[in-house]
């Protein structure tokens, strides 16, 4: 299985190890997106609240679509070492394949 992304977010590790994070979101996410955004990397998005009921019930969905304070929907990401980066040459932006087979195992 073959799949298309783009570098959404290139990061440091966050214990100062020497490795990046790489997040990476798909093109057909990209796509749907941006027909309700300008921008291709999404905007954020602001929730409407009638009364103080209706906002502690839709409070985890308000905090789930915050950036750093849990895992963003659609995105994959991959740990790479610093020489694994360097060699790639990436950059926000790019255009990447992710290709995906599963190792065939002979026996038990």
């Amino acid at each position: 299985m073959k799949k298309e992304y783009v570098v959404k977010s290139i990061d440091s590790a966050p214990d100062g190890a020497p490795y990046v994070i790489v997040s990476l979101s798909s093109i057909k996410d990209l796509k749907e997106g941006s027909q309700n955004t300008p921008s291709p990397f999404g905007a954020p998005k602001v929730m409407g609240f009638t009364n103080m009921n209706d906002m502690m019930k839709d409070l985890n969905k308000m905090m789930s679509g915050m950036g750093g304070l849990g895992m963003q929907s659609g995105i994959t990401q991959l740990k790479l070492e610093m020489h694994e980066y360097k060699d790639l040459g990436l950059s926000v932006g790019d255009k990447v394949y992710l290709e995906l087979s599963k190792a065939e195992s002979l026996g038990v």
